[in-house]
C-alpha cells in the first residue's frame, strides 16, 4: 500500500516538474509514468535490500528504457521523458547533507556523503550511457546487415575475376 501512495507522489511530482521546465502538454502523462515507474523500481530495489548506488542504477536503466520506448511510440525526444524519469533517484538530500555537514564542520560525514552522492550520479550517468547505446547498437543493427551483404556481394565480385 505504501509503495502505492509513492509510486503515485512520483508520477505527480514528475507531471509537475515536467509542467514547470514547459515540456509540452501531449507528454507530460507519459512524463509522469516515466517517473512513476523509475521510483517505483528505485524502491522496489531498496526494499530488497539494495544500497542507493545499485537502486539508483536499476531505476535509471528503468527510466531510459521507458524513455527510448515512449520516444520512439509518440516520435519525440528522448529527453522529455528521461529527465522525469531519472527525477526519483537525483540524490538531492546527498548533496544537502553535503552542504550541512560541510558547515558544521564535519569533514567525515561531508566525505562520506559527498562519495556517496558522486556514486549514485555515477550509476545514474552509466546506466543512461548504457541504454542509449543499446538502443543505438539496435538501430545500427539493420545497417550492419545491409553492410555485411555488401561485402559479401563484393566479395563474389572479386571472386568471378579470378
Amino acid at each position: 500500500m505504501e509503495i502505492g501512495i509513492k509510486t503515485i507522489g512520483f508520477f505527480i511530482a514528475v507531471f509537475s516538474f515536467s509542467m514547470l521546465i514547459n515540456s509540452p502538454k501531449k507528454y507530460l502523462i507519459w512524463a509522469g509514468i516515466s517517473g512513476a515507474a523509475a521510483g517505483f523500481i528505485y524502491m522496489i530495489c531498496m526494499e530488497a535490500g539494495w544500497n542507493a548506488v545499485i537502486s539508483s542504477f536499476w531505476s535509471a536503466l528503468a527510466a531510459g528504457l521507458i524513455s527510448h520506448i515512449f520516444a520512439r511510440a509518440l516520435k519525440a525526444p528522448v529527453t522529455i521523458f528521461l529527465i522525469g524519469g531519472i527525477l526519483p533517484t537525483v540524490p538531492g538530500n546527498g548533496i544537502y547533507q553535503i552542504m550541512n555537514y560541510v558547515l558544521q564542520n564535519d569533514r567525515s560525514m561531508a566525505s562520506f556523503y559527498l562519495t556517496q552522492t558522486l556514486e549514485i550520479a555515477g550509476a545514474i550517468a552509466l546506466a543512461i550511457f548504457l541504454m542509449d547505446t543499446l538502443f543505438k547498437v539496435v538501430r545500427k543493427g539493420e545497417w550492419k546487415q545491409d553492410s555485411l551483404r555488401y561485402i559479401q556481394k563484393e566479395e563474389r565480385k572479386e571472386e568471378e575475376k579470378w
